[in-house]
Formats: structure tokens, C-alpha cells, sequence
């Protein structure tokens, strides 16, 4: 059984068609409050309600591609070529991004890091 919140997410997906879209109005339920701006999506929620189903099928399934097979009906080779199609809409998050300057500045006062390591990091050049 899908639950209401997931039938609306199905009927915006498909209203959208994978068009790009831009959130104006966030709303925190539990606290009443509203934030008015522009708010991208984040990359999986601009995957396709059918893509979404995929990934969150494959998530539950540790990564199984066999589990994957059986669920879906599918062979290994239709399985793996619609992962790397998701994976190549999707940008993935920086997992050794830049400190910022307030870190680098920190970490430099802390003598973690000397002066050229610090204006290295500033000038992002490690």
C-alpha cells in the first residue's frame, strides 16, 4: 500500500517529467515554521518516482545485485547498465572537499598547520 505523501511525490515526478524544478517554500511541520527562497532539489529527488524506486530497492538490498535481479525480473547486465545510467545523472558530494577559512585559520592558531600549509590551503592548493 503507498501512503498519501508518496502518491503526491509520484504525481509531482510525473508532472514534472524530470524537468528541472525549484522549491520556494519549505515547511518544518513539527515546528510550524516556513522558509521562503530557492531551494534546488537535491540529485535524488530529481531521479525519475521509477528511479527512485530502484535506488531505494537497491539500498535496502545492501547493494545486492542478485536480490536486484529477482526483484525486478531483470537480468545482471539490464540491472548494472540502469545503475550506471542513475549513477551518471547524479553528482556525487566531494569526500575531501577544501577546509574553509575559518578552518584553515583555526587549525593554523592551534599550530596544527604551519603559515605555508595554511596559505596553501587558502589558496587551494592542496
Amino acid at each position: 500500500m503507498i501512503d498519501k505523501k508518496t502518491q503526491d511525490w509520484q504525481a509531482l515526478s510525473e508532472l514534472t517529467r524530470g524537468r528541472p524544478m525549484l522549491v520556494e517554500r519549505v515547511r518544518l511541520t513539527e515546528q510550524d515554521i516556513a522558509i521562503e527562497g530557492a531551494f534546488e532539489l537535491p540529485r535524488l529527488a530529481r531521479l525519475s518516482a521509477e528511479d527512485q524506486v530502484f535506488v531505494a530497492a537497491f539500498v535496502r538490498g545492501h547493494g545486492s545485485i542478485k536480490e536486484m535481479e529477482q526483484v525486478f525480473g531483470v537480468s545482471y547486465p539490464t540491472v548494472k547498465a540502469r545503475l550506471n545510467r542513475i549513477a551518471a545523472s547524479l553528482e556525487f558530494v566531494e569526500t575531501d572537499p577544501a577546509p574553509g577559512r575559518e578552518e584553515v585559520l583555526e587549525r593554523l592558531s592551534r599550530g596544527e598547520i604551519t603559515p605555508d600549509q595554511a596559505i596553501a590551503d587558502l589558496e587551494g592548493r592542496r
